[in-house]
């Protein structure tokens, strides 16, 4: 039997919320594939991503009081780590809120249907969902492909589900913590999960195929991390997986090659973090008549619009930033396109800023020094250091700085590149800057900044650029 709709949705994180009350009259189904331990309704933030991390990063910070007191003559003592009461303190407001958002969308209005199950689609503007009744067929005149993305497995010799190791969708589910865990993979997911269980006192590994973690960081910013995840963890760089078992004993073992020649290493539990992959082939988004890039996402245009009429998609399916807010705009976007198609707005990815929550912490907007000078793009430099601010002298701080790039006969912000406490936090007067076309001399010269306060860092920075 087939059914009809005004619009589908596909994914029921950042794409469940563009249907508001402005969609009253609407007839709307939306698709969350189906009822299992890893389809939680509400997306990959909220059940194995952003929000439950940061959760746990917030548990390590705390972990870590007796090391960062020690620098201020304050004697602490960690007496242990009740690891159950950390994990059920997560994903008990988690689950909660994500089954309470499915309750929520299938029963809130009488407009809107949601449907459990496995989509595919069979054609342009046409889905078949395989439900736990049996195959349902949907058409619609419009659909939002919102599937998000998921982790990549290398292709290795016993590395396959018969091992038993984890990926970021399940190892924050542990039942207990081990005493060793290796972490293959060296950006953001691999550092911050290293950082949370390093921190709770499990012996991390970390295994990197390049001579960096978070290479794509700006270079300063990527070998400051290194230098300093190398102090904390068993850093392996220039490393090559050939081989993953299982012991007699039941640990895993990794054969790996590196600088000089083989080696092996073994831990209790093995994470795979080496990066994600949108879920276009699970759709089938080619079925669909929908365009790919050779990454498998769906090209878009600015109007997040694909290339079949009454089809948008947004969020990890579609976009090269695998990110929450950049999803959220993009919904925002599509959901103004749908209530207003002669009027269609575009998003807005010029200034796409990011941030790695692990220890320390870091904060990126723009172009990095190498990408500068990769485009031929005239700019100058200017990095403060935490230890030259007053509140960095307060935390003992001698490792974070802030690196600025400007357009030297502009002052127009490029890129601005910040590793350090708070971050995340202290680099957003520099994206509102740059998004609204702030130049660093006004930026600077034009407001005041408090003292003493982490944004002086900030501050110290702008008036350090050799602009003309």
């Amino acid at each position: 039997m087939e059914q009809h709709y005004d619009l589908v949705v596909i994914g029921s994180g950042s794409g469940n919320s563009i249907v508001d009350e402005r969609f009253a009259d609407w007839n709307v189904a939306f698709v969350e594939k189906g009822i299992g331990p890893l389809d939680s309704y509400g997306g990959t933030c909220l059940n194995v991503g952003c929000i439950p991390t940061k959760m746990f990063v917030h548990t390590a910070d705390t972990a870590r009081a007796p090391e960062h007191g020690a620098r201020l003559g304050v004697d602490l003592e960690l007496r242990g780590v009740d690891w159950p009461a950390v994990r059920d303190r997560v994903f008990g407001r988690i689950d909660a809120i994500a089954s309470g958002g499915e309750r929520w969308r299938a029963s809130g209005s009488d407009n809107v249907t949601l449907v459990r199950g496995t989509a595919r689609f069979t054609g342009e503007r046409r889905l078949t969902v395989a439900t736990a009744e049996g195959p349902v067929m949907l058409t619609a005149d419009r659909f939002v492909v919102a599937a998000g993305s998921r982790p990549v497995v290398p292709d290795v010799p016993g590395l396959d589900d018969t091992l038993g190791f984890h990926t970021s969708d399940t190892v924050m589910r542990l039942e207990r913590l081990p005493r060793r865990m290796t972490i293959l993979g060296s950006g953001f997911v691999a550092t911050e999960l290293a950082h949370v269980f390093s921190s709770l006192g499990v012996a991390v590994t970390l295994i990197a195929r390049g001579d960096l973690l978070l290479r794509h960081e700006d270079i300063d910013v990527a070998r400051r991390f290194t230098e300093l995840a190398q102090e904390q963890w068993d850093v392996r760089l220039h490393r090559k997986l050939l081989r993953a078992e299982r012991t007699a004993d039941g640990a895993i073992r990794l054969d790996l090659e590196g600088p000089d020649g083989a080696e092996q290493v073994e831990s209790d539990e093995l994470l795979v973090a080496v990066g994600r992959r949108p879920n276009a082939d699970l759709v089938d988004a080619a079925a669909g008549g929908l365009a790919l890039h050779a990454d498998g996402r769906i090209v878009v245009d600015e109007h997040q619009a694909t290339t079949v009429p009454g089809v948008w998609a947004l969020g990890d399916i579609s976009s090269p930033w695998q990110l929450k807010h950049v999803a959220n705009h993009e919904a925002r976007t599509v959901q103004h396109n749908l209530l207003h198609p002669d009027a269609p707005r575009s998003s807005d990815h010029r200034y796409v800023p990011h941030a790695v929550f692990s220890e320390p912490r870091i904060a990126s907007v723009g172009l990095t020094e190498q990408e500068a000078r990769a485009a031929g793009r005239a700019y100058v430099t200017a990095t403060r250091d935490y230890g030259g601010i007053a509140y960095g002298w307060a935390m003992e701080d001698t490792t974070g700085f802030a690196k600025l790039l400007a357009d030297p006969a502009t002052g127009e912000l490029l890129g601005a590149h910040i590793i350090g406490p708070e971050a995340p936090t202290v680099i957003q007067p520099l994206i509102q800057a740059m998004s609204f076309g702030l130049d660093a001399r006004a930026m600077a010269t034009g407001q005041y900044w408090i003292h003493p306060a982490m944004p002086e860092i900030v501050e110290n920075a702008l008036l350090g650029l050799p602009l003309d």
